[in-house]
């Protein structure tokens, strides 16, 4: 009985003490910092030495496009050959598109120059939530633990986002413009190469589906598109606050308290989710992603007439606590959607959108702040989200479980169509009798 309550009612403690847990989650967390040091390190530094945040906004978006098209390409295959084999040479190139990026930076390359150099730099960004994400669906398959996990990770990323951008903005204004850059490249190095170390956590290699067919690609299945469109949206929502929060610190000539009101946006999706991994849900994770979207575009809605400091860091709190629960609920649908030779697929397209949308965000929001002021960079969130709430609610049918056949291949049809003729002798004998 007291297993059974305890069960029911999963927690932080209990997911903690799953074995092995700590080999990887403490890596993770070190690898994953200079994800979220990245793209307003390459803003404050294109800005500083171009003046202009439409070109800083160009050179973080091309960097955003190019991880998130390569990313899942990344993420299948470590599914098929492992973490490690992709973990390490990523590293390494990554590191060196840094460094190349801040040289030229620093040369006053033409822009052209510097977004040639962000393609590789943001292709080969190292996939390591996506990456945790997965050892989590190995270690626990179905359990109840799952989305106890999914806000783990949140919370994870999310303080990733109140520590890097802040650690960010004060090197490049304390110290040197590039410095936010150097230190993502030395964190990178170090925190990719000891997670790559943790071999015996990886979740196992599926590199052919039983008959010999090769997987499919999680991207066949409907549900994981409906969630790459509501991650899209999600993107736009960081994306468009980096943009405009930059714009707006430095219109009022205090640049410094920029990584502050950020890391505020970025603690409210922390604290929330927190709350979302401590409660015992009754709700199914497909309702939760439908409301807390809609909760999330209206908390959007304000921010473009806010122009005190005060007010804009409680407005962005709310937008912050508005996005844990849809973000959480998504990553929890990946498992009863995706099968597990895919799932580390799964997990970089839905990072892929969101830094799609964030580098598509980062793009528009500067061009508008360059003609129009900083205040209309704020419009980018509000309709990035409303557009992918329009997706969610017309296309959330395939959010069910069952769509996650479309890519289990044809063991699974010739289940469902058994199934199916079943169900229709059983109808048949009903209307007979």
């Amino acid at each position: 009985m007291a297993s059974a309550v305890k069960d029911s009612r999963p927690g932080y403690g209990q997911l903690l003490r799953t074995p092995g847990a700590w080999t990887f989650v403490l890596p993770g967390f070190l690898a994953r910092q200079p994800f979220a040091m990245l793209t307003i390190g390459i803003t404050l530094l294109v800005q500083s030495t171009t003046g202009s945040y439409g070109s800083a906004g160009a050179v973080t978006a091309a960097t955003g496009v190019s991880m998130a098209l390569f990313a899942p390409q990344s993420g299948k295959l470590a599914d098929r050959f492992g973490q490690r084999a992709v973990l390490l040479p990523g590293v390494l190139v990554h590191v060196a598109g840094v460094a190349a990026l801040i040289t030229l930076a620093l040369a006053h390359a033409p822009l052209w120059a510097l977004l040639a150099v962000a393609v590789p730099t943001g292709a080969s960004t190292p996939q390591v939530g996506p990456m945790v994400r997965a050892r989590w669906a190995a270690r626990l398959g179905g359990s109840p633990l799952m989305p106890t996990a999914a806000a783990f990770e949140s919370v994870t990323d999310e303080f990733t986002f109140v520590v890097g951008p802040v650690l960010a903005t004060a090197l490049c204004t304390g110290i040197h413009p590039a410095a936010g850059l150097i230190a993502e490249a030395v964190l990178t190095l170090a925190g990719g190469l000891l997670f790559a170390s943790q071999r015996r956590t990886q979740p196992p290699v599926h590199r052919a589906q039983s008959g010999g067919r090769p997987q499919g690609s999680a991207l066949s299945v409907p549900g994981v598109r409906v969630l790459i469109a509501a991650f899209l949206g999600i993107g736009t929502v960081f994306g468009g606050m980096q943009v405009s929060l930059t714009a707006f610190t430095q219109h009022i000539g205090h640049p410094g308290i920029n990584g502050v009101l950020y890391g505020i946006f970025a603690a409210g999706n922390m604290l929330a989710g927190i709350a979302c991994g401590a409660i015992a849900w009754k709700v199914g994770p497909r309702r939760r992603v439908l409301v807390g979207y809609g909760l999330l575009t209206l908390a959007t809605t304000p921010l473009w007439a806010v122009n005190a400091v005060p007010l804009l860091a409680a407005v962005g709190l709310v937008v912050g606590l508005c996005i844990a629960p849809a973000l959480i609920s998504g990553y929890t649908l990946v498992e009863s959607l995706v099968p597990a030779a895919a799932r580390t697929e799964a997990f970089t397209w839905l990072t892929g959108a969101v830094a799609l949308g964030q580098a598509a965000a980062s793009s528009v929001a500067g061009q508008l702040t360059d003609r129009f002021g900083p205040s209309t960079g704020f419009l980018v969130p509000l309709a990035g989200t409303a557009l992918a709430l329009t997706v969610l609610l017309t296309l959330r049918g395939h959010l069910l479980p069952r769509a996650a056949a479309a890519v289990t291949g044809g063991a699974a049809h010739d289940t469902q169509d058994r199934a199916g003729a079943v169900a229709e002798d059983r109808e048949r004998e009903l209307a007979s009798a």
